[in-house]
């Protein structure tokens, strides 16, 4: 078998790709054999965590790329910034801590999530980017098909969930109950970073004024948590100018 069809067959695309050239390298460098062989390794090495991280990201079904250094900082009236820029360490993920990022619309909330769950995907985690809304209605539909278990695993298998624009729309009381689950079944084995625009003691009027409910999601998901609030106006709205 030639060294191309081996190097086909165990699916080693660097090597395959580079050996011919490395080769040539070699004899003009005069390299030992185990520095050419480490070559064709790191190479292969740096294909597949390329490849991994853009198949991770693909997979989270972020709605627009965003990273930290997009964020404008200058624009929230009122923002942690050390706060921020230390969640992006990912030492939250090994705790199964959640992060809360909570403040008015448009004020940048769902960039910070997106660009904290890119920096986990680089770093070789999990994440499934969802919005509350979503998840009920996904969830819904599989429990009338009877298959609720099966799908809750989608919400509770990822390292890293990211639940956004929770309180911009009302809950009717199977959709509280769905999203509780997802919330409970994730409680000390998973991360959350999560959206909102409703302080917490509002947060009844989310779960269909059921203030049970909330009490008992908020202790959940607030009993390791690190909340990160955000305050100023729209900045969708900066541009926007009103008639006299």
């Amino acid at each position: 078998m030639k060294t191309t069809e081996m190097l086909e067959t165990l699916q080693l695309i660097y090597p395959l790709e580079n050996f011919e050239a490395l080769t040539r390298e070699a004899g003009k460098q005069a390299w030992s054999h185990e520095v050419y062989l480490d070559r064709l390794l790191e190479g292969e090495c740096q294909r597949r965590e390329i490849n991994g991280i853009a198949r991770r990201i693909r997979n989270a079904h972020f709605p627009v790329p965003k990273t930290l250094d997009e964020f404008s900082w200058i624009w929230p009236k009122k923002i942690n910034r050390p706060q921020v820029q230390d969640l992006f360490r990912l030492a939250f993920l090994q705790d199964h801590t959640n992060v809360i990022f909570l403040g008015p619309v448009g004020i940048g909330k769902t960039h910070l999530a997106t660009a904290l769950g890119r920096q986990a995907c680089e770093k070789g985690r999990t994440v499934l980017f969802t919005t509350a809304v979503d998840i009920i209605n996904t969830l819904a539909a599989a429990q009338l098909a009877h298959q609720l278990r099966q799908e809750l695993k989608r919400y509770t298998r990822p390292e890293l969930l990211i639940v956004d624009e929770l309180g911009y729309l009302p809950i009717d009381k199977l959709g509280a109950d769905l999203l509780f689950q997802v919330f409970s079944q994730r409680y000390e084995h998973g991360s959350i970073v999560l959206t909102t625009n409703k302080p917490f003691k509002h947060w009844p009027s989310i779960f269909n004024n059921d203030a049970t409910l909330a009490s008992a999601v908020l202790d959940r998901l607030l009993h390791h948590a690190e909340t990160v609030l955000i305050e100023g106006s729209s900045y969708r709205m900066k541009n926007r100018t009103t008639d006299p």
